[in-house]
């Protein structure tokens, strides 16, 4: 092979160069690069002749073989690169997904109502100032009712209104092993109320404390309007200046928040509860129209939304707290019959039924998270 000139040289890079800037794919760019650049290319078997050049020829046309590579290379380089960029512009401009377009296909997932008035009473409460406190679905009877001030005769104690667990022969003889009799142990319940969690707090943190406890709870109590098991949720404020007036405040303000309405037709009875002293319930006004559809919050019927009252000192001592010092209230609401007021749903028994039906009518969108800036409900 003769010894190339520097024109020629150049006229070769400038024709390796064209196709390069003519290739219209990855693969045909390559191709250009074999032709070029491989084994057999023709940069390449220039380069191979080197060694059967003289000295004086070696000096000049290994500098210029090198820079032709070398520029060969880089054009193919920023090709390739150019190529890449433009295959993914293409793709991403096939691939856009318009954010603005609804879900589809249509979400089929929906919110059950007690998830959706749960998670609409905890961000009401949340933003009084309360925080979440949870506990045990199985008690024992101190908290579930000796804490809490019941009397040992007290009809909550009895079979007929409270799921009470066997203990099993471990139990047993764990406790014949501390000494205690194991016939006088009162056996586990299943909680009857949240008030337990009330319990377990106080006795675990210092006042203030302000708490707001949801949660599944059980009874011996079946029929059109109860069911065995049901949710509620409770409050507990704890602290050296809390009264009567903060109770009522806070309630009123929960209603109005809850139902989302200005102004509520309400009153306070007097009522019994073993753990608050003075104990109270709560009533709202409504109206029913001519559908048979209630009205929340006016008219001069009346309706029992919740009880509550001031925490009986006992309890409290129950607690470890000096109800000379410390006083607070308690009140509690059931999440089931707040659920069936507020969307109008008239029937408790769906509620525990797997009608996908029911729950698409009745259910929440999983995305629209109650919270009392964009609204609570739909």
């Amino acid at each position: 092979m003769s010894t190339p000139t520097e024109t020629e040289l150049d006229a070769l890079g400038g024709a390796i160069a064209g196709e390069i800037d003519g290739a219209g794919s990855i693969g045909a760019l390559e191709e250009i690069r074999v032709s070029a650049l491989g084994k057999k290319g023709r940069v390449s078997l220039l380069m191979k002749s080197l060694g059967q050049m003289s000295p004086e020829e070696r000096q000049t046309m290994g500098p210029a073989l090198n820079g032709l590579k070398v520029r060969i290379t880089d054009l193919i380089q920023g090709k390739k690169d150019a190529l890449e960029a433009a295959a993914l512009d293409a793709r991403l401009e096939t691939e856009r997904v318009d954010i603005t377009l609804p879900v589809a296909p249509e979400l089929e997932g929906r919110i059950h109502p007690v998830s959706q008035v749960t998670d609409e009473l905890v961000a009401i409460f949340a933003d009084m100032g309360f925080s979440l406190a949870e506990g045990p679905d199985i008690e024992d009877d101190f908290h579930n009712f000796t804490a809490l001030n019941f009397p040992p005769a007290h009809p909550a104690r009895e079979m007929h209104d409270t799921f009470f667990l066997k203990q099993d022969d471990a139990e047993l003889q764990a406790q014949q092993k501390g000494g205690r009799a194991a016939a006088n142990e009162p056996p586990k319940v299943l909680r009857t109320h949240t008030s337990p969690v009330q319990i377990r707090h106080m006795m675990a943190n210092k006042p203030p404390i302000r708490i707001i406890v949801p949660g599944r709870t059980y009874r011996c109590d079946s029929d059109q309007t109860h069911t065995p098991m049901f949710n509620q949720i409770e409050g507990l404020v704890i602290d050296k200046a809390t009264h009567m007036g903060h109770l009522k405040g806070c309630l009123i303000e929960f209603i109005k928040a809850f139902f989302e309405i200005d102004e509520i037709n309400y009153r306070f009875r007097p009522h019994f509860f073993p753990f608050t002293e003075p104990s109270a319930e709560m009533d709202i006004g409504y109206t029913v129209d001519e559908n048979g559809e209630q009205k929340i919050g006016h008219g001069g019927q009346f309706m029992e939304i919740l009880g509550c009252g001031m925490v009986h000192p006992n309890v409290l001592k129950n607690c470890g707290l000096d109800p000379d010092e410390y006083q607070g209230f308690a009140f509690g609401l059931g999440v089931d019959r707040l659920a069936m007021l507020k969307y109008g749903i008239r029937d408790l028994r769906p509620f525990w039924e797997a009608d996908q039906r029911w729950l698409k009518h009745y259910g929440f969108r999983p995305l629209d998270m109650p919270n009392l800036a964009g609204g609570l409900s739909r």
